[in-house]
């Protein structure tokens, strides 16, 4: 399973439409991954390009200004860390409730 987070732009930033200033995609495979891993990141132009992968291939995608910011400082590649794990918890758990809506 995958998610995307999205920064909204910042205050007087010149970006057209709903344009991220940050993106960041998490990865899970149950019984493979020991947490979530972070298997794309970006800014600008880059995290255009994440959210639109993620928009084309209907990935759910949770705008949390606070968690891609923190996620962000992390390595392609990276599990998330047991401080996160919480607020990351909480971004499943919305995904998966969207999977499950009719």
């Amino acid at each position: 399973m995958s998610l995307f987070k999205k920064q909204p732009d910042a205050p007087g930033e010149q970006r057209g439409g709903n344009a991220p200033n940050a993106a960041v995609a998490l990865r899970y495979k149950k019984g493979k991954d020991a947490a979530p891993r972070i298997v794309a990141a970006g800014r600008g132009s880059v995290a255009d390009v994440i959210v639109r992968r993620a928009e084309e291939t209907d990935v759910a995608i949770r705008q949390d200004e606070a968690l891609t910011q923190a996620l962000a400082h992390l390595d392609v590649g990276d599990q998330i860390p047991p401080e996160l794990y919480r607020a990351v918890a909480e971004v499943l758990a919305y995904v998966y409730g969207l999977d499950r809506t009719p």
